[in-house]
């Protein structure tokens, strides 16, 4: 069975990307470029990332009027990204021309509410409710607007996928029971998320920043 961790190599470095994703490439089952390496080195850095054989996941977080993100989607379509991100909170109209401005093979996944946030986050930005209740009303958005998923914490995705079976979720902010949470809030361990229907796990630093990147793959994988 294909790993469900997709490493995070959020760097500006595209030796290091490589050499990470090389040592790991065994263990993980795709990788993760975001925008600081997309800013750094663009699509012909995505592309030397491809020539690993690796699924690519693109988190660009995409969030415009509806127009400009289909016209975005179409200019990455040569890169044939296996994931491609746009937030929910960019509205329905602008989920339906995502999707349908996206390769056949690209899974659209919107992302519900950063795991760097909580209830108080939402409260200064005028959301009304809990993380828990933002993020089951962009998921229920999401899948009425035809894309193949969400991005959720998994501390939300047992309701999300409760709510929609067939959906692709994606769990970022996960965590071994003993690692650090660092910027993140929402945080739960790799099996945890799992258990509660995550399709794959977005895993950055536990493995990069290990002192042997693949030895630490190795082992959360050997968890799952």
């Amino acid at each position: 069975m294909t790993s469900r961790i997709y490493v995070a190599l959020d760097t500006t470095d595209l030796a290091q990307a490589k050499s990470i994703a090389t040592r790991v490439r065994h263990h993980v089952g795709g990788i993760k470029l975001g925008l600081e390496f997309f800013c750094a080195h663009g699509q012909h850095g995505v592309h030397e990332m491809a020539q690993l054989g690796l699924p690519i996941f693109l988190d660009l977080k995409l969030h415009d009027i509806p127009n400009t993100v289909a016209k975005a989607v179409r200019a990455l379509a040569p890169l044939e990204p296996a994931i491609l991100t746009v937030h929910a909170s960019g509205g329905r109209a602008m989920l339906e021309d995502a999707k349908a401005a996206a390769p056949l093979n690209t899974k659209v996944v919107a992302v519900t509410m950063l795991t760097s946030l909580d209830a108080s986050d939402l409260t200064a930005t005028g959301v009304q409710g809990t993380p828990h209740d933002q993020v089951v009303r962009l998921a229920a958005l999401a899948r009425e607007s035809g894309v193949d998923g969400i991005v959720c914490s998994g501390a939300e995705v047992a309701a999300a996928k409760a709510a929609w079976p067939k959906g692709f979720f994606v769990v970022p902010g996960v965590r071994p029971a003993d690692g650090h949470h660092g910027d993140q809030k929402r945080v739960v361990t790799p099996r945890a998320a799992v258990d509660a229907g995550a399709s794959i796990l977005v895993i950055g630093r536990p493995i990069t920043q290990a002192e042997d990147p693949d030895a630490a793959a190795r082992a959360i994988s050997g968890t799952l």
